[in-house]
């Protein structure tokens, strides 16, 4: 029983809600584990180094994803060739793909410790980015940077065990590196006083650690595959593969974190109060979206399996029952922020202005859970099929459409002699409507069922 549990997991067989939900849940306290890393920073730095500091950490957020956007392409591209390879017990094409995705991450993240560095500070100065935290920003930046291998290898091979099934070791894993993460951030910050240096520091270091806890779990998975030198070498069928499913996420990566960029640039309008409040919303908000990334991932597990093994009722079945337990799921996330939100976001600060800010975001945005939800589960289902493509298409319509114009139109609309750069409550509603317009399209488009002709040959 406990060998099974560390195992890869046949998602082709038994009933489909228990094969989502038992994938969801390691994959649940995965991700939340991994939002530690982040949320502790914030705590660590908002509590002993400031609120300005906080601010520091919070806008390099956009910053980052952006840089991330080709490891977010080949860890999706990866993830779905797995998953269907895996389902469809192609075991060459398995080791193949596993192989080039390795060399992929390694060259990838060797060119962006070598581009990324002389471009932060010019991008903070674009982004408006107050000059009472510039410095911070950078810094946190710079060694994230210089770390970028340990993020990247832990993101990709996680990833691979997640295609097999197995979301189980990846947690255990994620949580030994999220306790690391958490004891570096106090010894650095508090014994040695590094401040935000200290938990960029941290983080890279148990990110590091934890990836190399991946690849030895993989490597003894030789039952069901094999990564031998010959099998690194990018080969044109796989790379063409990995390119053409993770092109779109990776651009619907690059397309979120630009919008993202272009709102920061509007948030730092409106002062640290705001930019600081803002880093507290999406502290909280990384902990509420973590059912929906959760279940997302699955339905691309499960679907990629079940095209792989070419059985489409199975797929349908399981978008049904995984799509409810989500919507469940962030139901239940929604009333536990509109009654305790204050409370949470009292656990970063304990300004009580910053705490009210924080909350007035945070109470609009508590129903665009459910939506996203929606949005997650079938869009999971779409890439693990093989279609890419149309999340993408989603993700230009609701960000680049609709959230961005919509955030600067109504702040313009709000501007006033006490506002003269608008409400800053614009912020969480332009967010809200994007995320209401995303789960309406992306049910359209899951229902017309084009999706269904994408799968590996």
């Amino acid at each position: 029983m406990f060998k099974k549990l560390f195992s890869a997991t046949d998602m082709t067989v038994g009933t489909p809600w228990k094969a989502i939900l038992g994938f969801s849940i390691p994959m649940l306290i995965g991700n939340i584990a991994q939002q530690l890393y982040s949320t502790v920073d914030s705590i660590v730095v908002g509590r002993y180094v400031g609120d300005n500091a906080l601010a520091a950490v919070g806008i390099t957020i956009p910053i980052i994803n952006m840089l991330l956007v080709l490891l977010v392409g080949i860890s999706t591209g990866a993830g779905v060739m797995v998953s269907q390879y895996f389902g469809a017990k192609r075991r060459d094409d398995l080791s193949n793909t596993i192989g080039t995705c390795i060399t992929l991450t390694a060259l990838s993240s060797l060119f962006l410790m070598l581009v990324a560095p002389p471009l932060l500070r010019p991008l903070l100065s674009l982004l408006n980015t107050p000059e009472t935290i510039i410095d911070g920003c950078y810094s946190y930046l710079f060694i994230s940077m210089m770390g970028i291998a340990g993020m990247s290898f832990y993101n990709i091979l996680s990833g691979i065990l997640r295609g097999l099934g197995d979301s189980v070791s990846a947690l255990v894993y994620l949580v030994i590196a999220t306790v690391i993460n958490i004891v570096l951030d106090l010894v650095f910050v508090i014994n040695f006083n590094m401040g935000i240096a200290g938990v960029a520091l941290a983080t890279i270091i148990a990110q590091a650690i934890s990836a190399i806890c991946c690849w030895f779990k993989l490597a003894k998975m030789t039952d069901i595959f094999e990564v031998k030198l010959h099998h690194l070498k990018m080969g044109k069928k796989y790379l063409k593969e990995v390119v053409r499913l993770g092109l779109p996420a990776g651009a619907t990566q690059a397309i979120f974190s630009a919008a993202m960029i272009v709102v920061q640039s509007l948030t730092n309008s409106f002062g640290e109060l705001v930019i600081a409040a803002n880093v507290i919303v999406m502290r909280v908000d990384g902990f509420a979206m973590m059912p929906n990334f959760s279940f997302g991932t699955a339905m691309t597990t499960y679907a990629g399996q079940n095209v792989g093994a070419r059985k489409y009722d199975r797929v349908s079945a399981g978008a049904k029952q995984g799509t409810l337990l989500a919507v469940a799921c962030s139901t239940v996330i929604t009333v536990v922020i509109l009654i305790f939100g204050k409370y949470l976001m009292a656990i970063f600060t304990n300004t009580a202005e910053l705490v009210n800010t924080s909350y007035r975001f945070m109470s609009i945005l508590a129903a665009g859970y459910i939506a996203v939800a929606v949005t997650q589960s079938l869009s999971g289902v779409m890439r693990g099929a093989g279609d890419s493509t149309t999340p993408m298409w989603i993700s230009v319509i609701t960000t680049v459409i609709v959230r961005v114009p919509l955030a600067y139109l109504l702040a313009y609309l709000t501007r006033s002699p006490e506002l003269p750069n608008g409400n800053f409550i614009i912020l969480p509603i332009s967010l809200l409507t994007s995320w209401l317009m995303g789960a309406l399209i992306t049910t359209l488009f899951y229902r017309k069922g084009n999706w269904k002709k994408k799968a590996l040959q």
